[in-house]
């Protein structure tokens, strides 16, 4: 009754939701910003209704347990939008301390790994746009580090010494 309407909006019943879900909403698409105001607003009422508890209720204690498992989620999505906001430069980039994967590296990787790949499962396995992988395994053909292979009428690249798989 209603769970066709949550589903088709993306709200899933049940669980804790894919990884990087925080209560239902995509936390890696969600800037610095919605982050800490999200986490807030679990945090701010839990904390709230706890205070209220303790000082009106003080027999109930043991229901402050509870609170630790609905802010916990909430405390972790504060801290990641504070630590980003405070350590990075822009949206989704990387902490200074791991260094950034060039995208020619990270097509290598994927060769070495698949032994052969197309332009779409280049994008797939990188970072890359299927028209950039495109351009870059092109480039890597003409010089000469890459073969190109034909099967079924598709194209793919492979590097000199890997056998098909």
């Amino acid at each position: 009754m209603g769970g066709g309407h949550l589903a088709a909006r993306g709200l899933r019943s049940g669980g804790c939701g894919r990884r990087g879900e925080f209560f239902g909403a995509d936390v890696e698409g969600m800037s610095r910003g919605a982050r800490i105001g999200a986490s807030l607003s679990v945090i701010v009422p839990v904390a709230l209704s706890g205070v209220f508890l303790f000082a009106f209720l003080p027999n109930m204690w043991w229901l402050l347990t509870i609170y630790g498992w609905v802010v916990f989620p909430a405390l972790g999505l504060f801290m990641r939008g504070v630590s980003e906001v405070s350590g990075s430069t822009g949206r989704g980039s990387r902490p200074s301390s791991v260094p950034a994967i060039s995208p020619e590296r990270e097509l290598l990787e994927a060769l070495r790994a698949h032994g052969e790949l197309t332009p779409a499962r280049a994008a797939m396995e990188t970072s890359l746009s299927v028209d950039e992988a495109d351009k870059m395994l092109g480039e890597l053909v003409r010089d000469g580090h890459l073969e190109v292979r034909v099967k079924d009428g598709g194209v793919f690249y492979a590097l000199w010494s890997s056998e098909p798989r």
